[in-house]
């Protein structure tokens, strides 16, 4: 018998919110966490607005000692980790002992690019013949598994530990496969989660290949603009987000709240092949993701009452939309509601779907579907396709019964997971 997967606990470090409250507030809100960087304009980028978590040094004592602090940039690994241990805690678990592993309990924690800070500061000083000054921790954090083994280490996890990439799809991604491993009885419990490092040296390639908004950096709320007529390209960000997802039985076991269940999804990739490319989706893989994971998790394509789309603010985000009304066979007023969390956050990259899956889960929690900002000119072509009033501009009172949360990467890789309200049974 195949276990069920439920999420008991959930973190973030988000550019809108650090910590779940905060974080449940700007969504409710409408809260942009966008804002100007001086840094990008002393460097000429023509985006000059990203979105990027903001906390203090009192923040970072909660979770580093000023030993770990040494030496330690401030970027993917600091957010991962703070997202995780938060998790890890909402969840109600503690660290295994000194002495023994908790065999049954692993982590799956993805990235794009990790250290790359740590990394430019490491060659600098390689070059400069002070290979000794590079102190102890410049390997963890430069190594892409560096967060997984970080988080493993602070928690004593004995089962799998290790990370994934792939690219903007990577947080979607690790949740169906920690979903996976516990379906089939190798683990009870996965801490899985993504991260994404900040700075010009991530965000430098994206203004490079013109794909960013230039003309918003006196008003850097208003940039990122999900399914808008007006949309001018991504906003990016960083950050990460966390969930610890678990078996049922071990859930009911401990007495640990429930945010709801996974039901299952779908990997696939268009091949870069047809209308897909590096940049762009195949639209023939999307759809086929999206109906396989509708079929892995035993539901009936109606039965989806809300999406949480990539929709990245892009002209790409009308095409997607058309996806998803083929792909369910629903449009109109049938279509289910609809929202992208993108207006708030940018483009979190590896970060996104993680810290998307969290907001998606809340929506359970709160009886909500969190709004959209931005986009009080929805693109013409998505009104073809979905009624307005499936568009909310603002968060509105509903409880969600099963949520469809979809990434679509970089490189032509997608990833669709099903998640649907728990009740006591």
């Amino acid at each position: 018998m195949k276990n069920r997967v439920v999420v008991t606990g959930m973190g973030v470090c988000a550019p809108n919110g650090v910590g779940l409250n905060d974080f449940i507030r700007s969504l409710q809100e409408g809260t942009s966490g966008i804002r100007f960087h001086q840094e990008l304009q002393e460097l000429k980028f023509s985006c000059q607005i990203a979105g990027k978590p903001i906390f203090n040094d009192d923040h970072l004592n909660k979770y580093f000692n000023s030993l770990q602090q040494r030496g330690l940039n401030a970027s993917g690994i600091v957010y991962g980790v703070m997202a995780g241990m938060d998790a890890w805690k909402d969840a109600g678990l503690t660290m295994a002992s000194k002495e023994t592993p908790d065999w049954d309990s692993g982590i799956i924690f993805g990235t794009g690019i990790l250290g790359v800070d740590k990394f430019r500061e490491s060659i600098h000083l390689i070059d400069e013949g002070n290979t000794r000054r590079l102190g102890s921790t410049s390997v963890m954090q430069t190594m892409a598994s560096g967060i997984s083994a970080y988080l493993g280490g602070i928690l004593g996890c004995g089962n799998q530990v290790t990370t994934n990439s792939s690219a903007c799809t990577t947080g979607t991604e690790g949740v169906l496969m920690a979903y996976e491993r516990i379906m089939a009885g190798k683990a009870t419990r996965i801490l899985t989660g993504s991260c994404s490092d900040s700075g010009p040296y991530v965000w430098g390639g994206f203004d490079a290949m013109r794909i960013l908004p230039n003309a918003y950096n006196q008003e850097p709320e208003k940039a990122s603009r999900p399914m808008s007529a007006s949309a001018a390209g991504f906003v990016p960000g960083s950050g990460a987000g966390a969930l610890v997802l678990e078996t049922l039985e071990s859930a009911l076991e401990r007495g640990a709240h429930i945010y709801g269940e996974v039901l299952g999804g779908a990997v696939n990739s268009g091949g870069q092949r047809g209308e897909g490319t590096m940049t762009a989706p195949n639209s023939e893989a999307v759809q086929r993701c999206i109906v396989e994971a509708v079929e892995n998790a035993q539901i009936q394509k109606g039965e989806i009452d809300v999406i949480n789309g990539h929709l990245t603010a892009t002209g790409k985000d009308a095409v997607e939309i058309q996806n998803w009304s083929a792909a369910l066979e629903r449009s109109g007023t049938e279509f289910p509601f609809i929202n992208s969390f993108k207006g708030m956050m940018g483009h979190c990259l590896a970060a996104a779907g993680s810290l998307e899956c969290v907001a998606a889960f809340l929506q359970f929690k709160e009886g909500q579907v969190f709004g959209n900002i931005n986009c009080e000119d929805i693109h013409p072509e998505i009104l073809e396709v979905v009624d307005a009033t499936k568009i909310p501009r603002e968060t509105i009172a509903y409880r969600p019964k099963i949520i469809a949360k979809a990434s679509f990467g970089f490189g032509d890789v997608n990833a669709c997971v099903i998640f649907k309200a728990y009740k006591n049974e």
